[in-house]
């Protein structure tokens, strides 16, 4: 259904503007929904603008509102996108890899509203491989770019601190059921795998203090194919409220593995990894690759969430599939710690 709005203080005809490089007088517009949640809403907003010089304009943008809520352990999280609305982060942006623009935002007490660019490009499953060693290659060069630029960055407030994902590991405790059941003689999982997981919690401080020694960049922390656009010109990452400072390899981490389909998980750490530490040794020095504990980032961000599928999962092909990815996963290198 179409919709008007000529008000001159309404939000849209403002972010219109902004987006037309012109003054707007009114719009007439349609409103499909992208994506979102209970918490999140995204719509793309589609139609034509009347400019103050009579011109028409068609014109499409998004709008994304995002209610007031609290990561576990990332408070700030829900109005992180609204704060990173700053020339400081822009800075680090290129045009071969860059975040949507922002044209509009407002915030309140408990919801922040943004209107920001429409990208165009292949995401998700549409996404080659050559999209997705690009977007390797690329997030190493931008975490380069903020590596040299973290004095700046730092004085952003807003941005997550770099012991999040410890934190995050460390809800798994013996009062959790998914700790007992792992160590119980109702787990399910191959022997293999069991001990993979357990050794993986034993050893996780060894590995937090290998992760403490690598140098510190600026992770966006939900690094996956959805949130990844191959547009002309370069790769959009859309979707920055868990971003925050991190260790090198989170990221790629998460995109080798995040919903990926196990199949695909081994031939994802050959492609992947040594583009992104191409991208990264432009500016960074780093340690053999070997030395990044990729296998073991992945196991500590996804082992427990594999579990928990294979747990809770009400068909066998959910749990076959969580499986299948812990076979997979535990067969990639493992760093030197």
């Amino acid at each position: 259904m179409t919709q008007t709005v000529a008000a001159q203080s309404d939000p849209l005809l403002r972010a219109a503007g902004a987006l037309l490089g012109v003054p707007v007088l009114r719009a007439d517009y349609q409103s499909t929904p992208l994506h979102g949640g209970t918490l999140g809403d995204v719509r793309l907003i589609s139609g034509e603008a009347e400019a103050a010089d009579g011109s028409r304009l068609p014109f499409r943008i998004v709008q994304k509102t995002q209610k007031r809520w609290e990561r576990p352990g990332d408070p700030a999280s829900w109005r992180r996108e609204y704060d990173l609305f700053s020339p400081a982060l822009s800075a680090a942006f290129a045009p071969s890899f860059r975040a949507p623009r922002i044209v509009h935002a407002e915030i309140g007490e408990q919801e922040n509203r943004l209107w920001m660019e429409y990208v165009e490009g292949r995401s998700g499953t549409q996404l080659t491989p050559d999209d997705l060693e690009r977007a390797a290659l690329e997030l190493g060069r931008f975490q380069g770019r903020c590596h040299q630029q973290s004095e700046a960055l730092r004085r952003l407030g807003c941005l997550g601190d770099a012991d999040y994902m410890r934190r995050d590991y460390a809800q798994w405790t013996p009062d959790t059921v998914e700790y007992r059941w792992l160590r119980s003689g109702d787990c399910t999982l191959p022997n293999d795998l069991q001990t993979l997981l357990i050794d993986t919690q034993e050893q996780s401080d060894a590995v937090f203090r290998r992760l403490g020694r690598l140098p510190q960049v600026l992770c966006h922390r939900d690094y996956w194919t959805e949130n990844i656009f191959a547009a002309s010109g370069g790769i959009v990452a859309i979707d920055w409220d868990c971003a925050g400072w991190g260790c090198v390899g989170e990221d790629i981490a998460s995109l080798i593995s995040d919903e990926t389909q196990p199949s695909q998980i081994g031939p994802y750490y050959r492609l992947l990894v040594p583009a992104y530490v191409q991208g990264l040794r432009e500016l960074i020095s780093l340690p053999p690759m070997d030395d990044i504990p990729i296998r073991e980032m992945i196991l500590l961000k996804f082992g427990y969430r594999l579990l928990q599928q294979v747990m809770f999962a009400r068909s066998p092909e959910p749990k076959e599939q969580a499986i299948a990815a812990l076979q997979q996963i535990g067969q990639l290198p493992r760093a030197v710690l």
